[in-house]
């Protein structure tokens, strides 16, 4: 069983619509000649992805960093137990005489094996953490502006029948909605707008919490930084981020959702405009005359003030301990005399500096984290262990 043929997209928008609309699972599917599993399988994805959830799926795994065989990460880590004063490049060419069948890595992927296991005496410190993306430490303060928390609240029709993706953020202490902002997408443009709006008004917070889903990360980005998250970290404010699949790790703002929904869209509006104006009202009574329980009935106006770190935008960086100072492409590439190596798009448009560790290896450092390794002969930086898996203190003079 599967989709009609036409368009699978417009197949798939019209059958989350009318999910939307309140039609029941199983009817449905026989309807557009699915089956039910197939049936919760989109909506399920859709609810986690948005409209993304519409197209094809890719089935090929994204390229983990250093996922070598472990028959040669082991040969690497024999070697330089052999010779511990050997770098990646002799190590690689010594491996290869030896054992000339063996297909070996890069120059770079080798030195970041050595220097995940601690052979490699760097001269630049790195902070270590897990390899894989994962939720971080989550903090619990109690004054304004030390965390704020930010979501999607899940899409819904207008009287128009265009959905609205509202986007909101809360101060965590006080329970002050800062935000919520009637959305035609989850696009990180739209995303950037609003938090702009939203640092000029209320200033910076210490940290920002999310989930794992765009704008705020993406998983198949370098660490799960976005253009976004990147631009957070510029602005000198901490991440945190939820598990995956764990929306209770942001429960108070969860809450506050299901306030919201059943304030504001039991109708929705007309219009976006119409919508925006039900979000506007809801967020003058939820602020200043909603007593809420958690605060000892107070309102949250009572307790929240703006922040004392005022936003002043970004300036350009520069890493007088290395080599060069480099501009990141628009395409997410690191670019100089000739030599075009494949970063990240997150980074596209920030400086980071560049420096040789050893001969033919370059670290790439953004902030105070090194990013990963390249050579000459390797087109990509080699990612080594996640230096934004915990809660991150950047280095910003805003």
């Amino acid at each position: 069983m599967g989709w009609k043929e036409c368009s699978q997209v417009d197949e798939k928008l019209k059958f989350i619509a009318r999910l939307i609309e309140g039609e029941k699972m199983a009817p449905l599917c026989r309807e557009f000649g699915i089956s039910r599993k197939t049936g919760h399988k989109l909506w399920n994805r859709y609810k986690d992805m948005g409209n993304e959830a519409l197209i094809e799926q890719k089935r090929t795994p994204y390229r983990y960093a250093n996922k070598i065989p472990l028959q040669v990460e082991a040969l690497i880590l024999e070697t330089k137990k052999e010779f511990p004063s050997w770098g990646a490049p002799k190590i690689r060419e010594k491996i290869n005489r030896r054992h000339p069948a063996v297909k070996l890595p890069a120059i770079s992927t080798i030195h970041a094996v050595l220097d995940r296991n601690g052979l490699v005496e760097s001269k630049l410190r790195r902070r270590n953490t897990a390899i894989e993306m994962q939720g971080t430490h989550l903090s619990n303060p109690l004054d304004p502006n030390e965390l704020w928390c930010v979501d999607y609240k899940g899409e819904f029709m207008t009287g128009d029948k265009r959905y609205c993706y509202p986007l909101t953020v809360t101060d965590h202490a006080s329970r002050y909605l800062l935000a919520c902002e009637a959305l035609t997408s989850t696009s990180g443009e739209f995303a950037f707008e609003t938090f702009i709006k939203i640092f000029k008004e209320f200033g910076l917070p210490r940290t920002i919490k999310s989930d794992n889903g765009s704008p705020f990360a993406n998983g198949n980005s370098l660490y799960g930084l976005t253009k976004l998250s990147v631009w957070w970290l510029r602005l000198g404010i901490e991440l945190e981020r939820t598990e995956p699949g764990h929306p209770q790790q942001n429960g108070r703002h969860e809450r506050m959702h299901l306030t919201l929904k059943n304030e504001t869209t039991k109708p929705a509006g007309l219009n976006l405009f119409q919508q925006q104006e039900k979000f506007d009202n809801f967020i003058d009574i939820y602020n200043n005359e909603r007593p809420h329980q958690a605060i000892n009935m107070k309102y949250p106006s009572e307790i929240y003030k703006p922040s004392e770190r005022i936003y002043k935008g970004i300036e350009p960086i520069f890493y007088p301990f290395h080599d060069k100072t480099i501009q990141v492409t628009k395409c997410g590439r690191i670019c100089e005399k000739g030599l075009k190596v494949s970063l990240s798009t997150a980074f596209a448009g920030q400086e980071v500096g560049i420096k040789e560790v050893e001969d033919g290896i370059w670290v790439v450092t953004f902030l105070g984290f090194d990013l990963g390794y390249f050579d000459r002969n390797n087109s990509r930086v080699e990612p080594v262990d996640d230096p934004f898996n915990k809660k991150v203190l950047p280095m910003s003079s805003v």
